[in-house]
């Protein structure tokens, strides 16, 4: 598989990185990968896919974090194209978890069934 771009948001606190995560995986075709508690009230989700894609879900997660009451966006990144030693390492690869996901993104005839 061709290396994706991945995009990671921290929120203070869970409603905002909920609403994060929800808004990017319906505003762009990617994959929630990951969930980190990185504190008692801060949270982090990592997405992957195309890097237009992951540009709209991100957008989409800033916003969302950012208009949800009483919760912080801390901060979010984009990289294009992660290093493989990146990967290896950190939580940003895709697990069989969320393999379906990742294949309804990539081809979404997958799942449907009687042309739906």
């Amino acid at each position: 598989m061709a290396l994706q771009a991945v995009g990671s948001l921290e929120t203070k606190g869970f409603p905002a990185v909920l609403a994060a995560a929800d808004a990017m995986v319906k505003a762009g075709r990617v994959t929630l990968v990951g969930y980190i508690r990185v504190g008692s009230a801060r949270f982090t989700v990592n997405i992957r896919g195309d890097v237009s894609e992951v540009k709209a879900a991100m957008a989409a997660g800033v916003e969302a974090a950012e208009s949800c009451h009483g919760g912080t966006l801390e901060s979010w990144v984009i990289i294009p194209r992660p290093h493989e030693n990146v990967e290896a390492v950190l939580p940003i690869a895709y697990s069989e978890e969320v393999e379906q996901y990742r294949l309804s993104v990539e081809n979404p005839i997958i799942g449907r069934s009687n042309g739906r």
